[in-house]
């Protein structure tokens, strides 16, 4: 009993503590619950409408964050996962987990989390 009113009280202090957040934090927030909590990401690269790059695998996106400016955020993502050579959508022989990045200023990708 005692544990279950300590949990409902935490409960109730971060939703009143996310009520009071900017949507800029909650979306901070948010993102770094993302990062941390990871998914069976995908992330596609176009040229013009032909697909040219597939990463799968992805267990997270992360948002590069300076060092010595405070930690402000960096305009590219990065993150690890299986470059898919051959486009086929599964891991083959030969295909290695690799470090890749994107920038915040390309719309030539998408990022999804693999439905099957």
């Amino acid at each position: 009993m005692k544990n279950t009113i300590l949990k409902l009280s935490m409960f109730l202090l971060l939703t009143l503590g996310m009520g009071a957040c900017t949507q800029e934090t909650q979306n901070r927030i948010g993102r770094s619950i993302q990062n941390w909590t990871g998914t069976n990401g995908v992330l596609e690269v176009y040229a013009g409408e032909k697909l040219v790059k597939r990463f799968i695998k992805i267990d997270k996106l992360s948002t590069a964050s300076g060092t010595k400016d405070g930690n402000m955020s960096r305009p590219y993502r990065f993150g690890y996962g299986y470059l898919d050579a051959n486009l086929n959508g599964v891991v083959d022989a030969g295909e290695k987990k690799v470090y890749f990045e994107f920038s915040d200023y390309s719309t030539n990708y998408i990022f999804f989390e693999n439905p099957n």
